[in-house]
Parts: structure tokens; C-alpha cells; sequence
């Protein structure tokens, strides 16, 4: 069995597949991860061309370390099979990750699962093409732990509150801004607090990212980092980007601070010194730590190791 490779998500920016101009702008940006969508931002009557310029811009752009994913349609559409297709066939060894959207159920991500892997036998391709998947019903919400167990393809769970609103009765007012976060009027809390624990505990039991979906006002960046810390504080290690706006305050959020990173190995390096005298504690800056309080600082020097600090 193929281990995880292991991909910052600190911000997933979305670019439109229609749109060779913003593909070509996403590619310079530096972004951790940014997915090129033929669903909710191509029109139907665009779909089609869209896999070529999204082959065409995978192929031919200079991505640097981005990680290059494709959204396809969901797979109750007339278009899945073929975007994963032609993509795949004409940008493969281009490709890293496959989103699906709305997936419903662990026999749907598996679907996704063989047709890559009949794929990249066929096109021998070198590299796993991962699977990022969008959990934005109250179906696949009520599967999230199934979903989850599906397949060692899959990679990442995003909570897609948008799609999901619709589909749990919520109203279009009380979608982000003050109403999603607990402000006058609002619901008096987090709204989407239940979704995203549940979602995020799901995917660290089978190893997996977790990271939140999108705010669509993107006028308002301190609502935006806001929702984007009470997700990281979940364990989610990423939130999406629907406007270049958005891409530096998700980056911020979710990557420590430089000084919490040192504390972090200073720690670290406390209690391997006590393990060695064979001790089970030690005392440090007046508080004693143990292997509990060390595995915590261990998650966050693991993603400090992986953005390169």
C-alpha cells in the first residue's frame, strides 16, 4: 500500500477551467494548492472546452510547488466520467489530486478510485493521482465516517457549507458574515460548528486533511480570518480561497508562529533529554509535560517541517 503523500492545504485557491487568464495568474502566485474547476464556476455550455484549457494549462504553466488538482462535476452529471477522462489522459503526469464534489457515499469515491486506477495502468503513469472530496450534503454528512474509511486514494475532506446550506434548510442570510458567526441576529454560536468537528474527526481517524470550505464575501477579511482560525483551531489545516484576496490571510492562519515553533522543538527536546535519564516527565518553563503534551507540539513542528520553517 502506497503511503499519503503529504500536501500543504493551507489555502486551496478555486480558478475557474474557462478562464485561461486566472489559470495562468494562479500558476505564479505560490499558492499551496490550487484547483482548476469545471463544476460550479463553468457554465454548462462551457464545460466541454473547459478540460482543454485546463489540460492545456496544467501542461503548459509553470506551477512551481503548487499541488495541481481538477474539480469535476459530481457524478450524478452527464460530465464525470469524461472529465476525469480527458484530464487525466491529456494532463496526467501534469496532475496531482481529482476533487469530487457532492459525493454522497463511499461507493462514490470508489468509483472515482478504479477509474484512476485503470487509468494510470493504462497511461502508466508513475505517481498516485490523489482524491480530495467535497462533503456537502446532509447525506454524506451523515457517511462522513464511511466516506472517510473508502479508500487509501483519498486524501483530504472539505466542508463544503455552501452546497450544504441548501441541503440542511439553512437560510442564504445566516451563510458566513454575522449570522454563521454567532453576531447580532445570528444563530447564537457557530453554526457550522457540529459539521466541521464531525467532518475533522473523521478525517484524522483515518489519517486524512480536513479543510474548510469557502466565504463568499471576500470584502470581508477579518470575518474571513476568523472563520478560517475557528476551523485550524478544529485540527482542519487549510480553508478555501474563491478570490486572490483570501490566499495570504488563509496562509497566515494556518501556519505557525515562528516562536510557537521553537517553543514547539525546545520542548521536544526536553523530554527526549528526560526519556533518556528515564523519566516519564519533566518540568518545563514551570509546568510538568509529558508524552501527551509532547505528541500536541509534534503536530505543530510536522506542519512547520512540511511549509519548510
Amino acid at each position: 500500500m502506497q503511503e499519503k503523500i503529504k500536501r500543504l492545504r493551507r489555502c486551496q485557491l478555486s480558478v475557474p477551467g474557462s478562464s485561461e487568464k486566472m489559470m495562468a495568474k494562479a500558476a505564479g502566485m505560490g499558492v499551496d494548492f490550487v484547483f482548476l474547476d469545471l463544476e460550479d464556476a463553468v457554465a454548462p455550455s462551457e464545460k466541454r472546452p473547459a478540460r482543454r484549457k485546463i489540460v492545456d494549462a496544467l501542461n503548459g504553466l509553470d506551477w512551481g510547488r503548487t499541488t495541481r488538482c481538477v474539480r469535476i462535476n459530481d457524478l450524478t452529471t452527464e460530465y464525470a466520467y469524461e472529465d476525469i477522462i480527458e484530464v487525466v489522459e491529456g494532463a496526467g503526469r501534469n496532475l496531482d489530486v481529482i476533487m469530487l464534489p457532492k459525493a454522497m457515499s463511499a461507493a462514490d469515491v470508489q468509483f472515482v478510485d478504479k477509474l484512476l486506477s485503470m487509468m494510470e495502468k493504462k497511461l502508466g503513469l508513475r505517481h498516485r493521482i490523489g482524491i480530495d472530496v467535497l462533503i456537502e450534503e446532509v447525506e454524506a454528512m451523515m457517511n462522513v465516517e464511511a466516506i472517510a474509511a473508502s479508500t487509501p486514494r483519498l486524501e483530504c475532506l472539505i466542508f463544503g457549507m455552501g452546497d450544504y446550506s441548501a441541503s440542511q434548510g439553512v437560510s442564504m442570510r445566516d451563510i458566513g458574515g454575522s449570522g454563521g458567526s454567532g453576531g447580532s441576529g445570528g444563530y447564537p454560536g457557530d453554526i457550522w460548528h457540529y459539521q466541521r468537528q464531525r467532518l475533522t474527526i473523521a478525517a484524522r481517524a483515518h489519517r486524512l486533511d480536513a479543510v474548510d470550505g469557502p466565504f463568499a464575501d471576500f470584502r470581508s477579511p477579518d470575518a474571513f480570518r476568523e472563520e478560517a482560525r475557528r476551523a485550524m483551531i478544529l485540527g482542519m489545516v487549510g480553508k478555501w480561497a474563491i478570490h486572490p484576496s483570501q490566499v495570504e490571510l488563509a496562509q497566515d492562519v494556518f501556519s505557525p508562529a515562528a516562536a510557537d515553533v521553537a517553543r514547539a522543538r525546545d520542548m521536544i527536546r526536553a523530554y527526549d533529554e528526560a526519556l533518556s535519564q528515564g523519566l516519564g516527565a519533566v518540568q518545563y518553563e514551570g509546568k510538568m509535560i509529558d508524552i501527551a503534551s509532547v505528541r500536541i507540539v509534534r503536530n505543530l513542528v510536522q506542519r512547520a517541517d512540511l511549509i519548510g520553517m
